[in-house]
């Protein structure tokens, strides 16, 4: 075997859950092979670098070895490396510490936790010294 598609191994390395979800993420232009967009039916071979934008970044993996078959997860170090640059995690980092400033529109009322951090949070501020008066 030299090629398969891009979403057969996308399943089969455990990027996505579901081939229909990686077939989705392609017709979404989410991902990319030498920073192309592609379509679900691209054939990939060994050496090939995939980007897979998941928001809030972009995953970068090369392609070690082929397959079709959706394997444990132990094993799959052995068919790719993850090259995503660090300053991608950096990004990751920042959405999940500033998470409950940046809420998504739609998603409802605060939980619980979001709630205290917010009030731990804006309790860190001393308003009173504040000047708000020209």
């Amino acid at each position: 075997m030299d090629d398969v598609r891009i979403d057969k191994w996308l399943w089969a390395v455990r990027i996505f859950k579901t081939r229909s979800a990686a077939a989705d993420a392609c017709k979404k232009n989410r991902v990319y092979v030498q920073d192309l967009s592609v379509k679900p039916s691209r054939m990939v071979r060994k050496g090939d670098v995939i980007q897979v934008r998941k928001p809030p970044i972009t995953y970068s993996f090369k392609i070690l070895d082929i397959t079709d078959k959706r394997m444990g997860a132990k094993l799959v170090p052995l068919f790719m490396e993850n090259v995503t640059t660090p300053d991608q995690y950096e990004i990751l980092e920042l959405n999940k510490i500033s998470g409950f400033v940046d809420r998504q529109r739609g998603t409802g009322r605060p939980t619980k936790k979001e709630r205290r951090d917010l009030e731990q949070f804006s309790e860190s501020f001393d308003f009173d010294e504040l000047d708000f008066e020209d």
